[in-house]
C-alpha cells in the first residue's frame, strides 16, 4: 500500500483521536496535497515545524494502528465483502442475488 494511502486510511480511522490542529494539518498534507510551505504560511509556522508536526502525528497514527489494528481489520472486511460480491454474480436466482447485494451494500455502508 502506498504510504500516502496508508496515512489517509489511518487518518480516516483515527482522525477523531487527534487534536484539531493535528488533524487539520494532516488533512491538508495528505488529502489536499498541499506543500509544507502552503500549510505553514497561513498558520504562521515554518515548513520545518509543519514537517515535524506531520512526522509526530504519523507516529501517533501508526501507534494507534499497532495497538488497535482497526484499519487492518477494516481493509480485510472490505476485501471479504468484495469477494462475496464477486461470488454473488454467479447466483442465478435473481431474488437471492439482490438480497445478497443489498446486504453487502448495507455492510459496506456501516464500514
Amino acid at each position: 500500500m502506498a504510504k500516502e494511502l496508508k496515512f489517509v486510511m489511518l487518518l480516516d480511522c483515527y482522525g477523531d483521536l487527534l487534536t484539531d490542529h493535528q488533524r487539520s494539518v494532516m488533512e491538508l498534507y495528505y488529502c489536499e496535497d498541499l506543500s509544507l510551505a502552503e500549510i505553514g504560511d497561513p498558520l504562521g509556522i515554518t515548513r520545518q515545524a509543519v514537517r515535524s508536526l506531520i512526522k509526530r502525528t504519523e507516529d501517533i497514527l501508526l501507534n494507534y494502528e499497532e495497538k488497535l489494528r482497526f484499519a487492518e481489520r477494516l481493509g480485510k472486511m472490505r476485501e471479504c465483502f468484495g469477494n462475496i460480491e464477486n461470488a454473488a454474480q454467479y447466483i442465478t436466482d435473481s431474488s437471492l442475488k439482490n438480497t445478497i447485494t443489498n446486504e453487502i451494500n448495507k455492510g459496506l455502508g456501516l464500514l
